[in-house]
């Protein structure tokens, strides 16, 4: 392992890109909003798990060979964006036939087991953040210490609790919103179909990301 200093450094670093605005965090708001406090953290765990694919793909080298091969990279870039698409329009469907139903009431959340899901594909199948661990990680790994790709794994671990964490807290702000806006029905319909259109546009934002250069 990094030495002590090496290893605060790499703490420091971590949270301040854990707590930078990022797909992640926007993902997570747009399910807080949409379904509240257990969707929001249910999909934050998901997205972490996500990522610890990511930091296991990445020591073993499979995320290595991903991000060269321009086929594989476009064929998990536009999984996830489709996805991601998916996720939105159906959000905002189900917002639109929760009004159509009676106005008042709130269409059903998905439930924390499937917002737990739907994060682990959202970030599993996003190739920049296969691109940030093998861009980021290496630098604060010690080849003379040995046993690299645990290192790796390690260091990726503690990232991806950072950012679990970050997302929590997220999660629990944006729900907060959406339980003061509990009393206005209309409200809640707005939110959940901005939350869609969030997630729509995460898609989009994600099928025009560019394989990192080699």
């Amino acid at each position: 392992m990094p030495d002590l200093t090496q290893f605060a450094l790499y703490v420091a670093a971590a949270l301040v890109l854990a707590i930078t605005p990022g797909p992640g965090i926007f993902y997570v708001a747009a399910r807080s909003l949409a379904g509240g406090r257990a969707e929001g953290v249910a999909s934050s765990f998901g997205t972490g798990l996500g990522g610890m694919v990511h930091v296991l793909a990445g020591s073993l080298g499979v995320s290595a060979l991903v991000l060269a091969s321009a086929e594989l990279f476009t064929v998990l870039k536009l999984a996830g964006a489709a996805y991601l698409v998916w996720l939105g329009l159906r959000t905002i469907q189900s917002a639109r036939m929760a009004t159509g139903l009676g106005g008042a009431a709130a269409a059903p959340p998905v439930g924390p087991a499937r917002a737990f899901r739907e994060g682990v594909l959202v970030e599993a199948l996003n190739p920049k953040t296969a691109g940030f661990f093998l861009a980021f990680i290496p630098q604060f790994v010690d080849p003379a210490a040995g046993g690299i790709a645990l290192q790796f794994v390690v260091l990726g671990f503690v990232s991806v609790a950072l950012n679990t964490l970050a997302d929590i807290l997220v999660a629990l702000a944006a729900s907060r919103i959406r339980d003061g806006a509990a009393a206005r029905p209309a409200l809640i319909r707005r939110l959940r179909e901005a939350s869609g259109a969030a997630m729509i546009a995460l898609g989009c934002g994600l099928a025009l990301v560019r394989r990192p250069a080699s």
